[in-house]
């Protein structure tokens, strides 16, 4: 569970990340920063440098060189992992293939993460009654014919992400990562993922959203971070450049990129 500490200003802070594959440079002095209760959109081409910097950001790599700051706190890489940056409330939502499709959401919600009983057994009515409050007041699932007992089977898409986005605020995660979370679906359904997404922040947590339509990740991103080569090219405020001129400037990225690798 995460430690919380009054009074920090930023989730997670990165300064000076370098990241070399051998002679490959897939980060280049980049420094990142997300606010404990902002919404950052990452942004970038295929190859851009987003995918490692979540990596290196949730633990997966530790990078070549560079400083971590986590309530600005410094964190030292050399014992950098997964199970710290879970351990330091930093948790990455992934697809919906994370949850288990025939078993019911409560065991979903708790797995790794059981509630045992004084006898080292599994309280399965404490987890049925927690599960049912988060989907009520974290997720917002309301008289939908959803509770603890509904096998993950029945969920669309968007409710999925929401029950993983709801898991990772119930175990008190300051920071949470969604990598494309509205990919293949429809737009009924993305809808109710952005709303999900706005509920990060309404109960004052913190998020890295990267997306590729630029409209969804405009619509709730408090703050774009836009990456290139390895580098941050830009960062730009809420409503600094509509969704146009964010795709003119993206296309013109990728144009000049083609022109100098011409």
């Amino acid at each position: 569970m995460a430690m919380q500490r009054a009074g920090h200003v930023h989730a997670v802070r990165m300064e000076g990340i370098r990241m070399a594959f051998g002679k490959v440079v897939a980060l280049d002095d980049v420094t990142f920063r997300v606010g404990r209760n902002e919404i950052v959109g990452l942004l970038g081409d295929n190859g851009a440098g987003k995918s490692t910097l979540i990596k290196i950001m949730t633990g997966v790599l530790r990078p070549t060189e560079g400083r971590l700051f986590i309530r600005d706190e410094a964190v030292s890489f050399e014992d950098w992992s997964v199970r710290r940056a879970h351990a330091l409330g930093i948790e990455t939502v992934y697809q919906e293939k994370s949850l288990g499709e025939k078993q019911p959401l409560w065991r979903n919600l708790f797995v790794g993460r059981q509630i045992t009983n004084r006898w080292g057994f599994i309280d399965v009515a404490a987890e049925r009654r927690i599960a049912n409050q988060v989907l009520k007041e974290q997720i917002g699932f309301r008289g939908a014919g959803i509770d603890a007992d509904s096998p993950v089977a029945l969920l669309s898409g968007g409710e999925r992400q929401g029950v993983a986005i709801g898991r990772a605020m119930h175990f008190e995660k300051d920071l949470i990562v969604l990598d494309e979370p509205t990919a293949a679906l429809a737009i009924k359904e993305v809808r109710k993922v952005l709303d999900f997404v706005l509920g990060i922040k309404a109960r004052g947590r913190a998020c890295v959203y990267i997306e590729h339509n630029l409209a969804h990740v405009h619509e709730v991103a408090d703050r774009l971070v836009i990456l290139d080569r390895g580098r941050v090219v830009a960062e730009l405020g809420r409503g600094e450049m509509s969704v146009a001129e964010l795709t003119r400037f993206l296309i013109e990225l990728q144009d000049r990129r083609e022109h100098s690798d011409g």
